[in-house]
């Protein structure tokens, strides 16, 4: 088969759908099978040993004709397809396609997301239709979208994200290094993720801060994370209590297992998420989670985090508390985080995604 994949996020992504496009693709590269891989993208990316199956396919167009255009050449020279970054690409498919569908953010208005979702629920309903298979990163989300469309239903498979082999449990040579380039002093709880409103920063800005200094036991929250849209209540709260929340900006990925496996506690109390890798991430890396009890959280998680409402300041500071007051609860978590997240496997998402588009060949 000729199998076309929109890949362009592999290269413009550094993290979330990038990421998970790259794995996808390094996943694929390491099975046998002989189809040929046509990947559009604005660029290529340099990374992951692939082999001469595949090839790049860079059509040069301006804003949002290029994936109209790439979805046009898809349809021209593939056999099946798999749009990744943007539904829009589904309008010009004359061939069998699956669409990978992240999350329903940009659907919640009470989320606040960005502008740039306003096109997603738009295109949305075109790649519902032009669609012959979907791939859902969690179940939650292929809940939500057979509650949406009760037409994909039946047409929906599941490919969760893993974690990357670079997380583990600590120390490592060079963490104190590390650690002190980037302002960090131990004990710390720490959350990443791009500062905006559904990763609900203030409210757990605001449990920390109530803390009394016993309760605290010296920790610092530490934020990781470019700064994204509507920050201003967050900014705020960091600056309201400088002296226990520090916000490190954007840390390259090169410091992130470091920052993991360095935490007392990992803190992610997102108000809605399509999977959490961080929490993934943070459980491979032998670190105790709180996080929340909605979406996708309970599906990542499972018995080795503890939860919280993430709308109730007064439940996220419990949990905080638990946490960080008892040490035995804590190695607990700590263990249990590692065989968690070794269920899920970038090889077992790839032969998901490639069993559907092989699937889509008869139809």
């Amino acid at each position: 088969m000729r199998i076309a994949i929109d890949a362009r996020a592999a290269a413009e992504v550094p993290a979330g759908r990038g990421r998970y496009v790259r794995e996808l693709l390094r996943g694929i590269a390491r099975r046998d099978e002989q189809h040929e891989y046509l990947l559009y993208a604005r660029t290529r990316w340099e990374g992951g040993g692939l082999d001469d199956r595949f090839r790049w396919v860079t059509p040069q167009a301006p804003g949002l004709s290029w994936p109209l255009i790439a979805g046009a050449a898809m349809s021209r020279r593939a056999d099946v397809a798999l749009a990744c970054t943007s539904y829009a690409m589904t309008l010009p498919w004359r061939i069998p396609g699956a669409v990978m569908v992240w999350d329903f953010a940009p659907f919640h208005r009470e989320l606040h997301p960005p502008r740039g979702s306003l096109l997603e629920r738009a295109t949305l309903p075109v790649a519902i239709r032009r669609g012959s298979s979907f791939v859902a990163i969690s179940e939650a989300t292929r809940q939500e979208l057979a509650r949406r469309y009760p037409a994909t239903a039946k047409h929906t498979v599941i490919a969760h994200p893993a974690a990357d082999e670079r997380f583990r449990p600590g120390p490592v040579d060079g963490d104190a290094e590390t650690l002190a380039r980037l302002g960090v002093r131990e004990p710390y709880v720490l959350v990443t993720g791009t500062l905006e409103p559904r990763k609900n920063l203030p409210r757990l800005i605001e449990a920390f801060a109530g803390l009394d200094a016993e309760q605290r036991g010296g920790t610092q929250l530490v934020l990781a994370g470019a700064r994204g849209w509507d920050t201003d209540a967050t900014l705020s709260g960091v600056a309201a209590n400088a002296r226990s929340v520090t916000a490190l900006g954007f840390v390259d990925d090169a410091d992130l297992p470091c920052l993991y496996r360095g935490a007392r506690v990992f803190a992610y109390v997102s108000l809605y998420e399509g999977f959490g890798i961080p929490v993934l991430e943070a459980m491979q890396s032998g670190t105790a989670v709180l996080t929340a009890s909605t979406s996708s959280m309970p599906e990542v998680g499972g018995d080795a985090v503890r939860y919280a409402d993430p709308r109730n300041v007064g439940d996220i500071r419990r949990g905080l508390v638990e946490l960080l007051g008892d040490p035995s609860l804590r190695a607990r978590c700590a263990a249990a985080g590692p065989a968690r997240a070794a269920l899920f496997d970038w090889d077992r998402t790839a032969a998901s995604v490639l069993h559907a588009l092989e699937s889509l060949a008869s139809t």
